[in-house]
């Protein structure tokens, strides 16, 4: 039996050298690459790449895709809640910087994250993460070419 894996992004915060690999990915691959955002997007010419434009406002576009993620789809992103819903739903989740969440880092790093939004939200001044080297790009494309590879048939 084949599995037909499609790998959605949450377009609105994805940097666009990633998505650009990921345009490389569906071309090489015939992948189904969906890219889910609030806003009008541009993206190439790829039969296997589209966009889906929801209303404007909090999580919507998070919401939509958990709606359509089924098991082992991979979604793109650095939203750690929208990345433990995808987990939920037996979804995979990978962030722009390489690294695979999983049901055993999730809870660590949603810890993680409402902690740092308490300091936050106390007034401490805590920074939000360094730009996007060229080793994180090779991270990316690496751990996405090990998930890709799984369901070659």
């Amino acid at each position: 039996m084949k599995i037909i894996l499609k790998i959605y992004i949450d377009a609105d915060a994805c940097p666009n050298v990633i998505k650009d690999i990921l345009y490389r990915v569906s071309q090489r691959t015939g992948i189904e690459v969906i890219l889910v955002a609030n806003q009008p997007l541009t993206v190439p010419r790829i039969p296997s790449v589209r966009t889906i434009q929801v209303s404007s406002g909090f999580d919507v576009a998070d919401n939509h895709i958990v709606e359509l993620v089924e098991e082992d789809d991979l979604v793109i992103t650095a939203d750690i809640p929208l990345a433990a819903e995808v987990i939920d739903k037996e979804g995979k989740a990978l962030n722009p910087r390489g690294e695979l969440y999983t049901k055993a880092n999730i809870r660590a790093r949603l810890n993680m994250r409402d902690f740092m939004d308490s300091m936050r939200n106390s007034g401490a001044q805590v920074g939000v993460g360094p730009p996007l080297t060229q080793r994180d790009r090779t991270e990316f494309a690496n751990a996405l070419d090990r998930y890709v590879a799984q369901f070659k048939t």
